[in-house]
């Protein structure tokens, strides 16, 4: 009996003598194989239009694998939100293929850039309001996040 159990251990990949598993001694998959998301600095300035509004927020990534944001929901605030990004020329377009996150990189939605279109808005936000606000990744899935409503003229500096 005492032999099929060392046979057994030795089979699972168990040392017999410490019965440590042998992933400890091997290369085993990382740890961090699949995206880490944080999100930073969320905040939706408070909206000169009744029916429409943006967001502005940072990701950071700090797996060794990246991702994509796909799509944002904030279903209780908004009938449609879309990521955009002001081109060139100054006009905004909707960015259907969603903005990579880098591994170890960050992905910033500030103003005059990539941000976030909340569209048919039910209630205009006041400063001081939280919007709920669902960002869907590629990899990662769905993290939520509480969008503080700031002031009209809130732009923060971003710090990296």
């Amino acid at each position: 009996m005492a032999v099929a159990g060392s046979l057994a251990l030795t089979a699972c990949g168990g040392d017999a003598k410490t019965g440590s598993p042998a992933a400890a001694k091997t290369t085993a998959p990382a740890a961090d194989s699949k995206p880490k998301i944080a999100v930073t600095g969320a905040f939706m300035p408070e909206p000169a239009m009744a029916d429409m509004a943006g967001g502005f927020l940072v990701v950071k990534n700090s797996g060794s694998v990246a991702d994509r944001l796909k799509s944002v929901t904030a279903s209780a605030f908004s009938g449609k939100a879309e990521i955009h990004e002001t081109t060139a020329d100054g006009k905004m377009k909707e960015a259907k293929e969603g903005f990579p996150v880098p591994a170890n990189g960050t992905l910033e939605l500030k103003r005059g850039g990539k941000h976030i279109m909340f569209l048919e808005v039910k209630q205009k936000p006041k400063k001081g309001d939280k919007v709920a606000v669902e960002l869907h990744f590629e990899k990662a899935g769905t993290v939520q996040v509480d969008m503080p409503v700031e002031a009209a003229t809130h732009n923060p500096q971003q710090h990296h």
